[in-house]
């Protein structure tokens, strides 16, 4: 559940809250608005400055007792020396929220010395992802051990009326956060194709959005034969969904998000190994993705068209799995052969990817957790970005990098398209571990027919480790590039 967020001016020394968040930059001295909460503090403030003990590295916190019934608990986080403020403000107050969500404060304000409606917006941001939880399959702890869920936060600034529109996006964004983060946490036996469609379409209801599901019986009259490999080792039903958010002018073409929603990925015939397998759950973040930023764009009311499309079904092995070597035909009338059952995203965005030409879309951006080859590439910093048209890749990664999840443009150049040449079919599913965040892009490329960009965020969709303002689990990445992208073309 999204953070209550509001702002307000006051005074810090008149304060009431149980926690005040200090995000402050590397320094060492008090900024003038903290002097008169250091007064009534008996200069703890700037004590803990003065010698040191709280530098404002990043990352960097330090907790202080604070007065008696005002402000009870003072929580300085460092933010080191920021080339980009609204990130740092971001990243500092995730720590916050984090630490508030952890004490069991309730509520929490924060601080900071310099803020426009930016920074409002990434540090409302920044709150929510930081206190953010999933406890929906939780045995609640006893009466005496629980603490109280963080609920609400209170940016304190003296120009708190010109902040408020920052606070009203931040809001949007968080709520777009939370769809995209609690499906993706949820496991595989609970988050299914099904329920990918049954959130999408309570989005919809909500929003007032068109909405169209296809099931296998729909799919097959389109010929979706790519898609249909993948999802016929399974007994659920897979979906193809579309959200359908019109609030531009009614000749402009649709900006068009896609996602990958495999519910959970086994690998198929070409099975993976056990180990670690369990975080194949969040092979859907893409999905997830999408359904977060509808959600998103709706609460934020951008005067634009947007259409929100994902493919839905789980990869298992069984009797009636394709198998390597298998050759299947797309909607397109392009042929497949499958070499590995594992490159099972791209089998199944291909056949979305051709489907979304119906809305002659002005560009397209799709987001799958597709390759492990990027993670090798870029680690679990950046989204690997690739696409047929470099100005527009050039405008997602510029997204992005706004909304604090950096992306990275790799070449899509056609030598590397000899690597998923075939003997028997048009083109085989990889090229195997050479380059294969390129090949499976150059794959996608040959049923995108408009503008478009890939993004690969199977390195940062989710973390196995604790990311310090998050911990490990869902990232959210890449619901804010998405919006990022879509506010960029509607201003």
């Amino acid at each position: 559940m999204a953070l209550d967020l509001s702002v307000r001016s006051t005074d810090l020394s008149a304060l009431k809250t149980p926690l005040l968040a200090l995000l402050l930059p590397a320094g060492g001295t008090v900024p003038a608005g903290l002097k008169s909460l250091d007064d009534a503090m008996g200069g703890a403030l700037s004590t803990a400055l003065g010698r040191g003990d709280f530098r404002g590295a990043r990352d960097e916190t330090l907790h202080l007792q604070g007065t008696r019934g005002g402000v009870e608990r003072v929580l300085l986080v460092g933010m080191g020396k920021p080339t980009t403020l609204g990130l740092a403000l971001r990243r500092a107050a995730g720590i916050a929220g984090r630490q508030a969500h952890r004490l069991g404060t309730g509520q929490v304000s924060a601080w900071t010395p310099r803020i426009d409606r930016a920074g409002a917006e990434a540090i409302g941001v920044g709150l929510n992802l930081g206190s953010w939880e999933y406890t929906d399959l939780r045995t609640p702890p006893a009466p005496e051990e629980r603490r109280a869920p963080l609920t609400a936060a209170t940016l304190i600034a003296p120009n708190a009326a010109t902040l408020r529109g920052g606070i009203a996006a931040a809001t949007a964004l968080a709520a777009g956060y939370d769809v995209t983060r609690r499906l993706a946490m949820m496991p595989g036996n609970v988050c299914t194709p099904d329920v990918l469609a049954d959130t999408a379409r309570d989005v919809a209801k909500r929003h007032r959005m068109g909405i169209t599901v296809l099931g296998r019986k729909e799919m097959e009259k389109e010929g979706m034969g790519s898609f249909l490999s993948v999802a016929q080792g399974t007994a659920q039903e897979p979906r193809l969904v579309a959200m359908e958010y019109r609030r531009g002018r009614k000749d402009a073409k649709p900006l068009v998000l896609v996602g990958k929603g495999l519910c959970f990925d086994t690998g198929g015939i070409s099975i993976k190994p056990a180990e670690r397998m369990e975080f194949m759950k969040f092979d859907m973040c893409g999905a997830a993705a999408v359904i977060g930023a509808m959600e998103a764009i709706a609460r934020l009311g951008l005067k634009t068209n947007v259409i929100g499309v994902f493919g839905a079904t789980t990869n298992m092995p069984s009797g009636t799995a394709v198998k390597p070597g298998d050759v299947v035909r797309a909607s397109t009338g392009k042929t497949i052969e499958v070499i590995n059952t594992d490159a099972e995203g791209r089998l199944v965005l291909a056949d979305v990817l051709a489907w979304v030409k119906r809305y002659d879309p002005e560009a397209v951006v799709d987001a799958a957790t597709l390759t492990g080859a990027c993670v090798i590439a870029l680690g679990n910093t950046a989204t690997g970005a690739l696409g047929n048209n470099d100005r527009l890749v050039r405008e997602v990664v510029s997204a992005s990098m706004t909304a604090g999840e950096p992306a990275w443009q790799l070449p899509l150049w056609d030598e590397y398209r000899e690597l998923i040449k075939s003997d028997v079919a048009d083109l085989r599913n990889t090229g195997g571990r050479a380059a294969g965040t390129i090949t499976a892009a150059l794959f996608l490329k040959e049923f995108a027919d408009f503008p478009w960009v890939h993004l690969d965020v199977a390195g940062t969709a989710y973390s196995e480790t604790d990311l310090v303002m998050i911990p490990r689990g869902p990232t959210g990445v890449p619901m804010g590039t998405f919006v990022q992208f879509v506010r960029g073309r509607t201003r």
